[in-house]
């Protein structure tokens, strides 16, 4: 907890293991041959569609507080950064409810050139840039229904620091 009462949480850099219950990193080969992330794309629904839009996140400073999380219960959620420095990813397996276990979040700096992918059903907090506005191209499934995305306030907010 910090001063103000709020449970902590350290950022740390973003790596494939750590963040594989979550989703995977999406990085540029270094060498020949393509990497395929295809196995990481996941719709659960026959009616959905797939929509690809781009969104702008303005930065941040840390430390920042959480108030809230999201999930997109059937479709997994593809961040490919167009214009972007480093940003900030924050995740949270289920407590026993189904909701956001706070005490097992873990927020990841991903650094500039790296996508995202958060699987199905993954809490997460909306994304975050930190240095500079970033832009994103977004890739994910929707047919128009509650099962598109889910927000819940967190029973006590959480400070993600440096």
């Amino acid at each position: 907890m910090d001063s103000a009462g709020l449970i902590a949480v350290k950022a740390r850099i973003a790596d494939p293991v750590a963040f594989a219950p979550f989703g995977d990193l999406i990085a540029s080969p270094r060498s020949l041959p393509n990497i395929d992330f295809s196995t990481a794309l996941d719709n659960q629904r026959a009616g959905a569609r797939t929509t690809l839009y781009t969104t702008v996140v303005e930065p941040v400073a840390l430390p920042v507080t959480l108030e809230k999380m999201e999930r997109h219960r059937f479709s997994s959620q593809t961040f490919l950064p167009l214009e972007a420095s480093r940003y900030l990813v924050c995740v949270a397996p289920h407590n026993r409810k189904g909701l956001p276990d706070p005490a097992a979040l873990q927020a990841f700096i991903v650094p500039a050139g790296v996508g995202i992918t958060y699987r199905g059903n993954v809490w997460h907090h909306p994304m975050m840039a930190l240095d500079r506005r970033a832009s994103f191209a977004v890739v994910m499934w929707r047919d128009g229904s509650a099962g598109d995305e889910e927000f819940v306030d967190l029973a006590a907010p959480l400070r993600v620091e440096a």
